[in-house]
């Protein structure tokens, strides 16, 4: 009989505890929903086109543009080549130097700077000048290439012929001397294209070519040199 009255006293507690606690979850479910209600209701009176840290917004001048979350004015001078335009950084031994080259003699449109450092658009695709001392000269290496003699590392563009020529008359005109002077290499191949090379002043070698058919560019052939 005790053990009896001790069980239906402990079924009872227990019957007492679950009402509580299934009253506690209710209300807290309650509270929740009301949390996630104010929320949702707050959310919808949010404008979809606020400008979120690292976006900007264009002046009326169509020009200057400012970052809201730093409040830098800048102004772009260049878009970004369409799909996915590449990044190379390259040492310099004078930034001032650099800048006449890549700016005045190529027409590159310069975008960020610092006193360490400054990129340029290549058509599209982003170059930076990192000044590496004053000591700087890219040491060569060279490989032959359809009998000329190519230094490497290099980098530079596949452009349209017409632009080659107008390019390379450029060069010509602002004195600069070509390692490989422009001329038809693979003549006749499937991989037929105009080139030329020559040097940025810390002697940083570029090559810009132009394929006589842009869509050989990728062309899989074994080349016999």
């Amino acid at each position: 009989m005790v053990f009896l009255r001790v069980s239906v006293a402990a079924l009872s507690a227990f019957s007492c505890f679950a009402r509580e606690s299934g009253c506690a979850r209710r209300v807290v479910s309650s509270r929740l929903a009301k949390r996630s209600l104010v929320s949702k209701a707050n959310r919808s009176f949010l404008p979809l086109n606020i400008p979120r840290g690292g976006d900007a917004v264009e002046s009326s001048s169509g020009e200057s543009k400012r970052h809201l979350s730093s409040k830098i004015d800048y102004v772009k001078h260049a878009n970004p080549a369409p799909g996915s335009p590449f990044h190379l950084a390259l040492p310099v031994h004078d930034l001032e130097i650099a800048k006449e080259f890549y700016g005045n003699v190529l027409g590159c449109a310069e975008g960020r700077s610092s006193e360490k450092w400054q990129d340029y658009s290549l058509n599209g695709h982003q170059i930076v000048c990192h000044w590496a001392g004053n000591d700087y000269r890219c040491t060569d290496y060279y490989n032959p290439v359809d009998g000329d003699e190519i230094p490497v590392p290099h980098f530079g563009l596949a452009m349209t012929e017409e632009e080659f020529h107008a390019l390379a008359d450029r060069l010509k005109k602002a004195g600069i001397n070509f390692i490989v002077e422009p001329h038809l290499r693979f003549k006749g191949q499937p991989g037929e294209q105009w080139t030329m090379f020559f040097k940025d002043p810390s002697g940083n070698n570029l090559e810009f070519k132009a394929m006589t058919n842009i869509e050989n560019l990728f062309a899989k052939y074994n080349v016999v040199d």
